[in-house]
């Protein structure tokens, strides 16, 4: 059973930068697809990126194309979140989460492994 832990949020200026990690333990890492959520407050919680499990192939909601990056090291059981240009709408607490299999979903239901989160705030 995978655990996750992510890094990297913090308080960043509007079309600033952040990169967040997530690092992987407990499974072999590169078994999982791996996906980026985030939740704004009184908001559901909303997909972001996802990427397979060989890095071949990304996937992002429409809000983030062209400003976020998702890639993975499998040498180092961590995935990570790139993100630019960012502005106060993507204020949220982004979560790291794992699937075991080929599938590179969308859904929170479709990811059985979660990390506590990690808090991004972008003041304008």
């Amino acid at each position: 059973q995978v655990q996750l832990v992510e890094s990297g949020g913090g308080l960043v200026q509007a079309g600033g930068s952040l990169r967040l990690s997530c690092a992987a333990s407990g499974g072999t890492f590169s078994l999982y697809t791996m996906g980026w959520f985030r939740q704004a407050p009184g908001k559901e919680r909303e997909f972001v990126a996802s990427i397979t499990r060989s890095d071949t192939k990304t996937y992002y909601t429409d809000s983030v194309k062209g400003r976020f990056t998702i890639s993975r090291d499998n040498a180092k059981n961590t995935v990570y979140l790139q993100m630019n240009n960012l502005n106060p709408e993507d204020t949220a607490v982004y979560y790291c989460a794992a699937r075991l299999g080929v599938y590179t979903g969308y859904r929170n239901s479709d990811y059985g492994y979660w990390g506590q989160g990690t808090q991004v705030t972008v003041s304008s």
